[in-house]
């Protein structure tokens, strides 16, 4: 899988990438505010001798390598991405502990484990092309550390280099989630926010106006009588209400946060149009007013080169086969493929660590595991390299 000098690179940092792990995961970076993120990366590329390290108007820190043989704009490029943002609305420097051989920490899993790994790996790049033993044998490669990956931030960062790279971008690879799992097809979704408004007044003097809670209620409630269409797996979720004044008010406002997700077109276009009819009944009500605002909103796959994508899902299965031992298991998932997906191009999601409790407060990451981690991310990389005497 690796030479000898890339294996006894990766054994001599296995302490440090422990240590950037450690230390990345107590950096807040909740979606769509990871500034403090972007400038750790940045610089942490820039002192171990990455060139070109810059970060874009997505807040995605881009480490380009490129053919000296070809016009940077030219060239054909394979994009190895991890998503520096988590969901956690932290702003202070996230609580980690280390219990044995688990590191404990909101986000230091998904996705502070694989950003770790990719980091460790563009490090060994950096060092080869500066030192002259490693050059690019077929075009560039675009190492990312991206935004906006989580919730609302609604693949910005995904959205943004396919916006920038997409007619050069033969391939997309995201490390993202555990060592023996790949997302090979794209989970689509929409999400809405609704808000209700009502005169509201006095719990007991104005007994018997409209309350926003209660009508948000009934709508809620009415949501979950929705059928799922059958086929692929479609699912829809109420993830967040508030709303209110006291106890003793009328509450004069209400709004929630409602979703959808299916790997199939047709069944999210049945989520939308049931959604929309209640919608649609819930305005007809003179006493109350409702406003709809989408949010979020992430593709399913589109036309992709079936060829093409088995190629690279074999790559990326071997690797990791070569690592566990086994085969790993293949889902759709809702990740940053879903852009390039959505736009014809191969793509495949990989993890880089085991651990548990993702998107809960009590997320760890086993710390033997990330060596592993940052075997596969380089190995994967280094596909792309030529080694030089």
């Amino acid at each position: 899988m690796l030479d000898q000098k890339a294996e006894a690179y990766l054994k001599s940092c296995e302490q440090e990438a422990l240590e950037l792990l450690i230390r990345l995961a107590q950096i807040p970076a909740p979606s769509n505010r990871e500034e403090k993120r972007a400038v750790f990366c940045r610089e942490w590329l820039e002192e171990n001798g990455a060139q070109g390290v810059y970060v874009d108007q997505a807040l995605n820190v881009i480490y380009p390598v490129y053919s000296k043989d070809q016009e940077s704009a030219k060239q054909p490029l394979t994009v190895y991405a991890a998503h520096t943002d988590v969901v956690f609305p932290d702003l202070a420097p996230l609580p980690l502990t280390v219990e044995g051989n688990q590191i404990r920490c909101p986000g230091v899993g998904d996705d502070t484990a694989c950003l770790t790994a990719l980091l460790i790996a563009a490090r060994y790049v950096a060092r080869g092309l500066r030192q002259g033993t490693l050059k690019p044998k077929d075009g560039g490669v675009l190492l990312v550390c991206n935004s906006g990956e989580e919730g609302l931030g609604n693949l910005k960062g995904s959205r943004e280099i396919c916006r920038a790279f997409g007619e050069q971008m033969r391939e997309f690879i995201t490390l993202d989630g555990q060592l023996d799992r790949l997302a090979v097809r794209a989970v689509g979704s929409k999400r809405y926010q609704v808000e209700i408004r009502t005169q509201g007044g006095h719990s007991y003097g104005d007994f018997g106006r409209p309350n926003a809670i209660a009508r948000m209620a009934a709508l809620i409630a009415r949501l979950y009588e929705i059928p799922v269409p059958e086929g692929a797996k479609t699912t829809f979720n109420v993830g967040m209400i508030s709303g209110g004044t006291s106890v003793n008010t009328i509450a004069q406002q209400a709004q929630m946060l409602y979703e959808f997700r299916s790997e199939s077109r047709e069944n999210l276009q049945y989520m939308e149009d049931h959604f929309m009819e209640l919608i649609r009944q819930a305005r007809a009500r003179e006493d109350m007013e409702l406003s709809l605002t989408l949010v979020g909103e992430r593709p399913c796959g589109g036309d992709v080169d079936e060829q093409a994508q088995e190629q690279l899902l074999n790559r990326v299965r071997q690797r990791v086969r070569e690592l566990i031992g086994r085969d790993p298991k293949e889902s759709a998932g809702s990740t940053d493929c879903n852009i390039p997906l959505s736009l014809g191009i191969p793509s495949v999601c990989a993890g880089a660590y085991y651990g548990g409790g993702a998107h809960t407060r009590e997320e760890f990451v086993e710390a033997d595991s990330l060596k592993d981690g940052c075997k596969l991310a380089l190995s994967l990389i280094l596909d792309h390299f030529e080694v030089q005497d």
